[in-house]
């Protein structure tokens, strides 16, 4: 990515077209305050720009005991109406960029995933979970409800071992990283908008994004190393 300096995240690249993005709050649990929520939404913007250089993305939580508590409401103390409507603006845009990114997002969720952190796990496309990792959704107990999908979506995929959870991650997002990517983000959007049609609608959607992968290269090249019986080198074009 172009820009890999934030304020609340640390970016780091585990393995070839895979960033890992870090919720770097451990202080606070990884709490969301208008910084961290700012950080995820042009991070994953930026993400949607670059997919030439990412084939899948992993996100996890600083520490040992918390992947997102959910936000800060030490930051939320005292706002005025207006104010807390701003900043959850920001929270919607935020939550949008990583539902819309096209490229596959897998949470490592190494703990607490409280509120809004608990939504944002949902968010992605495959959740894995550590043994020790719990899920809640608090918000009726302070005189609101989940805001940014919580009340929409399923959530974990598979369960592991603290020590094995990021290892896990990454090998599935190596076998996501070693296909096609236009292929895979063609599926990816088939998939994510599909479930929102009726089958006819979902069917007519899938050939659009299929017609879509038949003038590429990484087409071409995906055949003929079949019938060579090699590995495909691919290219995302």
């Amino acid at each position: 990515m172009t820009d890999r300096s934030y304020e609340t995240l640390v970016l780091e690249n585990p393995a070839a077209y895979v960033l890992q993005i870090t919720l770097n709050r451990p202080e606070v649990a990884n709490a969301f305050n208008t910084q961290m929520a700012t950080d995820l939404m042009h991070c994953f913007e930026k993400l949607a720009l670059d997919q030439a250089d990412y084939r899948c993305a992993i996100l996890t939580g600083a520490g040992e005991k918390a992947f997102c508590a959910g936000g800060d409401l030490k930051e939320r103390d005292g706002m005025s109406d207006a104010a807390w409507c701003a900043q959850h603006l920001v929270y919607e845009r935020m939550i949008r960029a990583v539902i819309d990114c096209p490229v596959p997002t897998i949470a490592a969720v190494n703990g607490a995933a409280y509120g809004g952190g608990c939504e944002l796990a949902a968010a992605v496309d495959f959740v894995y979970a550590s043994e020790i990792a719990r899920f809640a959704m608090t918000e009726t107990s302070l005189g609101i409800i989940p805001g940014a999908g919580g009340t929409q979506w399923g959530l974990v995929n598979e369960v592991f071992s603290p020590d094995q959870l990021l290892h896990e991650a990454l090998q599935t997002a190596l076998a996501i990283a070693a296909n096609a990517p236009i292929a895979v983000r063609q599926a990816r959007q088939a998939i994510h908008r599909g479930l929102q049609m009726s089958l006819a609608d979902g069917l007519a959607f899938e050939i659009e994004a299929y017609n879509r992968t038949v003038p590429t290269r990484d087409r071409r090249e995906g055949i003929k190393a079949f019938n060579e019986k090699r590995t495909p080198d691919f290219k995302g074009e």
